[in-house]
């Protein structure tokens, strides 16, 4: 990367530096040592007579005004709404990202076009529901990207859908959050599948939208978010066969373990959301909780 040193400097301008992940938080302290010949003690590094602290303080959502928004009657009547507009399937699988290439979309269909010629997922029974939320739509590899997606799923329709009952519903469209909590709670199965992702609060949202109605989520163990929700069926993306065997898992999965693995999931969001995110900051730094 060019200018990291300068970079680095820059950071280096605050008292605490927060990372996703602890990992993360030891590549900074050791880049300061080799880029910058910077001494440092623990996660402290020395620069100019003062301490520069680096942690992980991984971002949370909040956790309770999604529940609020989740058990709206709104909300629900339009879950109930789109289920019944995707032909009451048995399995609703659903994919929201921005439309990225570290997001995994493209293996995430190709997976799913796989079960569907193994005859392990039928149309009608099981049914992908992907939204791509337009993103850098100017810079020519996204571009490419949607192209390569866009084609992935019209191969997929035209090999396994039936008319008026498509295998994917692919949606290149930004959504207002009581739509997407609508979805969240329609879904069946969550896939949170990105090549590498510093956190990612969509698998986050799902799982604070699920109130007690169970649903599964299929996580990579590449996102921030897989070193809290252990309880997902994680996979690495990397490997189509891991991914597959995650999904059938998911969708094969008792409910009453199903309702298990989300309610620990829920207990760890309701006491690790966003304002815990914030003070965890503060506290870091000695400033006193005024609430």
């Amino acid at each position: 990367m060019p200018f990291r040193a300068e970079i680095l400097r820059g950071l280096l301008g605050a008292d605490l530096v927060g990372f996703q992940q602890r990992l993360a938080a030891q590549n900074f302290v050791r880049l300061a040592r080799h880029l910058l010949g910077l001494r440092y003690e623990g996660q402290s590094i020395q620069v100019d007579g003062r301490k520069v602290k680096a942690g992980a303080f991984p971002i949370s959502i909040d956790t309770a005004e999604m529940e609020k928004q989740a058990a709206d009657a709104a909300v629900q009547a339009r879950a109930k709404q789109i289920r019944a507009e995707l032909g009451d399937p048995k399995t609703i699988i659903l994919g929201v990202d921005r439309l990225d290439y570290t997001k995994g979309i493209e293996l995430r269909l190709k997976a799913f076009r796989e079960l569907l010629s193994d005859g392990k997922l039928k149309v009608g029974d099981a049914v992908m529901v992907q939204v791509a939320t337009p993103s850098r739509e100017r810079v020519e590899h996204y571009q490419a990207l949607r192209v390569k997606v866009e084609r992935e799923v019209g191969r997929i329709n035209g090999e396994y859908g039936k008319v008026g009952v498509p295998a994917v519903h692919y949606l290149h469209q930004s959504y207002s959050r009581s739509e997407l909590s609508a979805l969240y709670s329609a879904a069946d199965v969550m896939m949170v599948t990105p090549l590498r992702d510093g956190m990612n609060l969509v698998a986050k949202e799902y799982v604070a939208s699920r109130a007690d109605s169970g649903g599964a989520l299929v996580l990579s163990e590449f996102a921030g978010a897989a070193t809290e929700l252990r309880q997902a069926f994680l996979c690495n993306p990397h490997d189509p066969d891991g991914v597959k065997d995650a999904l059938l898992r998911a969708v094969s999965a008792e409910p009453a373990e199903l309702k298990r693995r989300m309610r620990v999931m829920q207990r760890h969001l309701r006491t690790h959301d966003v304002a815990n995110w914030a003070r965890s900051f503060l506290n870091e730094l000695g400033v006193p909780d005024t609430k």
